[in-house]
């Protein structure tokens, strides 16, 4: 049987990038990201509702949004949803859905409210200079962290 595993998503981060490097040098970025939809409700008015979702990047794109994404500022994902489990200490098994970033982009322009964000929180170049060099392109991850592209 054909499958089809595919998201995308566009929200705002709910807390700043968690970025860590593996022993063997493999960047991996964990953000959280809160997606909104609004409707009518039974009653005629509009209703919001809000998801949660946990993101991880691998490699160069973990790295360039750990350095210039925070807590508050949109990004458009494109990714795959992997099931994360483990056992607790207690020996209780825990699951969670996770999406795995396959591409991304920033939202909002340089002057805005949206846009604040892309400075460089430590450092380094512009993110204009960033994105016109590649950094934030896209990248095939649909293997996992073994096919990171460097």
């Amino acid at each position: 049987m054909a499958s089809f595993n595919k998201v995308i998503l566009m929200g705002n981060l709910t807390r700043d990038p968690e970025l860590r490097v593996t022993p063997q040098g493999l960047a991996i970025c964990k953000i959280g990201l809160a997606v909104n939809r609004t409707f009518k409700g039974s009653d005629g008015n509009n209703q919001e509702e809000v998801t949660f979702v946990d993101v991880d990047a691998f490699g160069k794109q973990a790295e360039v949004i750990g350095k210039f994404m925070n807590k508050g500022k949109p990004i458009l994902i494109e990714g795959r949803l992997r099931m994360d489990n483990w056992t607790t200490k207690e020996g209780d098994k825990r699951s969670k859905m996770v999406v795995v970033v396959e591409n991304f982009q920033f939202v909002g322009g340089r002057g805005d409210d949206a846009g604040e964000g892309y400075a460089p929180r430590q450092g380094g170049g512009s993110a204009h200079e960033d994105r016109r060099s590649g950094s934030a392109g896209s990248y095939d991850m649909k293997d996992g962290a073994e096919d990171v592209p460097f």
